[in-house]
């Protein structure tokens, strides 16, 4: 397979993602409403754990709850806190080309470096449309766009070698992929695209381990334990195989607690109010509250995990 070689100009922020950037979730008061002081207080935590960029509106922050004023608010505070450096996703999950568009250039208006695109996935688009709506996409604005790869989200299916013909687009810079096998795909795509394109893993940090060894230039996990992953980054970037291993299992039923069906957003904010980063718990539906099992067996992780407070 010939490898495709991006050429594009992009500024500092704008540089290919990659490292630890995780997804904020959003956090909400008691009674639901967005809770911008805990929103501030994540920010600081996430800046404190030395992550590489911040992404908002992906599947851990409930961004398919979210208002237009909300995503607005959030983008705002995100930008204002973390400064004009650090770079920033912002995910695009609109069920048409021009919905997604739309989505893209109020995020980009907003003050994102970087957009986290699914492919739309109500009425699903054939192959071909799939190349189209990407590459418009990418032309709506002049922020570098991420293929979001999830066929378990979206039902729609990204092929190596489509993602290699939307590497040649110069918007079109990274993408994340969250495949049943991430490894496999990541090594492909690799190799596919060459060094000026970049490929991510998601789902959690579940497969990190073989994602950075087969590929991947970073992860794009959940919020709540970023500075303990951070450590395993950094001890995977130092060749410490070893150590990262060692590191990464600790995390290991946390993370995939963190992936279970229906409790995921639930999860995740529990730990952020245990280790006293947000104030409330509270999700928004189709979000559901922790149910007792899973409760339990957080409370068992936890107990055992000790993760100091913030």
């Amino acid at each position: 397979m010939t490898t495709i070689t991006p050429t594009t100009t992009l500024s500092r922020t704008q540089a290919l993602p990659r490292g630890l950037m995780p997804i904020l979730a959003t956090p909400f008061t008691d009674s639901g409403e967005l809770d911008v002081p805990s929103l501030r207080s994540l920010i600081e935590f996430q800046l404190a754990s030395g992550v590489d960029g911040l992404a908002v509106f992906g599947m851990a922050s409930e961004g398919f709850a979210l208002t237009e004023p909300e995503r607005a608010t959030i983008l705002c505070t995100v930008r204002e806190v973390a400064g004009p450096e650090l770079p920033v996703v912002a995910g695009v999950n609109g069920t048409s080309t021009i919905t997604s568009c739309e989505l893209a250039r109020r995020a980009v208006d907003g003050g994102a470096d970087h957009l986290m695109v699914l492919p739309p996935f109500l009425t699903k688009p054939s192959p071909p449309q799939v190349v189209e709506f990407f590459a418009e996409v990418a032309d709506a604005t002049d922020a570098s766009v991420m293929i979001q790869d999830a066929p378990g989200v979206t039902g729609v299916a990204l092929s190596v070698e489509q993602i290699a013909q939307l590497a040649a687009e110069p918007r079109i810079t990274s993408v994340k992929v969250e495949v049943p096998a991430p490894p496999v795909k990541m090594a492909a795509v690799a190799a596919a695209t060459g060094a000026g394109f970049a490929v991510l893993g998601g789902q959690n940090a579940q497969f990190l381990l073989d994602e950075h060894a087969n590929g991947s230039v970073g992860t794009m996990p959940a919020c709540e334990f970023s500075d303990v992953l951070r450590d395993v980054l950094d001890a995977l970037d130092a060749g410490e195989r070893v150590r990262g291993r060692e590191l990464y299992r600790t995390l290991q039923p946390l993370i995939q607690l963190g992936v279970r069906q229906g409790q995921a957003w639930a999860v995740h904010k529990e730990v952020l109010v245990r280790r006293g980063i947000i104030a409330s718990p509270t999700v928004r539906l189709p979000a559901a509250p922790l149910d007792p099992v899973t409760r339990a067996a957080l409370e068992e992780i936890l107990g055992e995990l000790a993760l100091p407070p913030h």
